[in-house]
């Protein structure tokens, strides 16, 4: 890794985050959490110190930071050098769906009328039997119960 330097307007206005990304930026390659850390320390000039200290809350912050993504083994590098590409769908690839849907539908169809159901097993007389004990009482009546 090139050694980087920043200036002292610079630093006043930028966080871990923002250092963080300039190295990222400025690196070839994806770069480990601690080397990054270190990095980010010794340019903003704070103590070695700080790296055992504030190491879990730098790795916090990238985590949720949307602009930097951890790779294999635990490396760190910019989201952008690793975002997939989208391909659209083709509206004549929309309308073959719609086909293929259409023709499915058709076959539900044929199989339905090749189902034979017997109508004598229905019975509606049982649901007739079920409201038989039912009592309709109207808002009168209610009131004059209470």
């Amino acid at each position: 890794m090139k050694k980087l330097t920043l200036t002292a307007e610079q630093l006043e206005s930028m966080s871990y985050a923002d250092v963080a990304k300039f190295v990222l930026e400025n690196s070839s390659k994806p770069v480990s959490l601690q080397d990054l850390f270190k990095e980010v320390i010794r340019l903003m000039g704070l103590p070695e110190s700080d790296f055992d200290a504030h190491i879990f809350d730098f790795f916090t912050l990238l985590s949720n930071d949307k602009n930097f993504i951890m790779l294999e083994k635990g490396m760190w590098d910019l989201t952008v050098r690793h975002q997939n590409k989208i391909s659209i769908i083709k509206d004549t690839e929309a309308d073959d769906e719609e086909e293929i849907e259409e023709s499915d539908d058709e076959e539900i169809e044929e199989d339905d009328s090749e189902v034979n159901y017997d109508d004598s097993s229905l019975d509606d007389d049982d649901a007739e039997d079920d409201f038989k004990d039912l009592v309709i009482i109207n808002d009168d009546e209610l009131d004059q119960e209470s």
